[in-house]
């Protein structure tokens, strides 16, 4: 199985460019139908989706740029017209909606978690991989979301900013991270390829 592993992580590092974008337009795809499994709450205009398994998984498997650059192309992409932000939508009108922050955030958590696995060995290991998607969700994801909803919405509190925007989504983001930490553990190498470190030695005893 490791072998298996490290065959296709070498495979990632040494694929042409042309297939590493390739890889990150699918992945694109793959957000865009994850954003439209999706359901609407009465009290907030952001609906509860499935992306965030996507840009996450983006990240595991792409690493530390194509994960990044994968996000980018869902938003780009979906600003110039392409229907697949939540509820099939698309266009430049997304810009003065409430979903911005996030889908800022899920290109700079794509960036910071695909950096991380890439970077160190020790961050492929579910323990480890765990907390690291979980300050990605929570404080970057959640951080942009919660900012950009304050800016369209200057009068809510604190409470109210955060019913709307960060507590509707906790149960379902947890899931989809416990199930990202087990998939990014199960299909990543746990030695090194390309240079990478391993700043917690101490995780190998936790891969079993």
């Amino acid at each position: 199985m490791e072998f298996v592993r490290y065959r296709f992580y070498r495979w990632r590092y040494e694929a042409r460019f042309e297939e590493k974008l390739v890889l990150a337009f699918v992945f694109a795809v793959i957000t865009g139908i994850c954003a439209q499994i999706r359901l609407y709450l009465p009290w907030t205009p952001v609906p509860v989706t499935m992306q965030t398994f996507a840009v996450f998984l983006s990240a595991v498997i792409l690493g530390r740029s194509w994960g990044g650059i994968s996000q980018a192309f869902y938003v780009a992409l979906g600003l110039a017209g392409i229907p697949w932000f939540a509820g099939f939508k698309g266009g430049l009108a997304v810009l003065y909606g409430p979903t911005v922050g996030y889908l800022l955030g899920f290109i700079i958590s794509a960036l910071f978690v695909g950096y991380l696995v890439d970077r160190y060995v020790g961050a492929r290991f579910f323990l480890t991989l765990l907390p690291i998607l979980i300050f990605a969700n929570f404080i970057i994801i959640y951080g942009l979301g919660l900012l950009w909803l304050l800016l369209i919405f200057p009068g809510l509190g604190f409470y109210e900013l955060l019913m709307i925007g960060a507590i509707p989504f906790v149960p379902g983001d947890l899931a989809k991270i416990l199930a990202v930490s087990a998939i990014g553990k199960a299909i990543t190498p746990k030695v090194a390829f390309n240079g990478e470190k391993d700043f917690s030695k101490e995780c190998e005893l936790l891969h079993d």
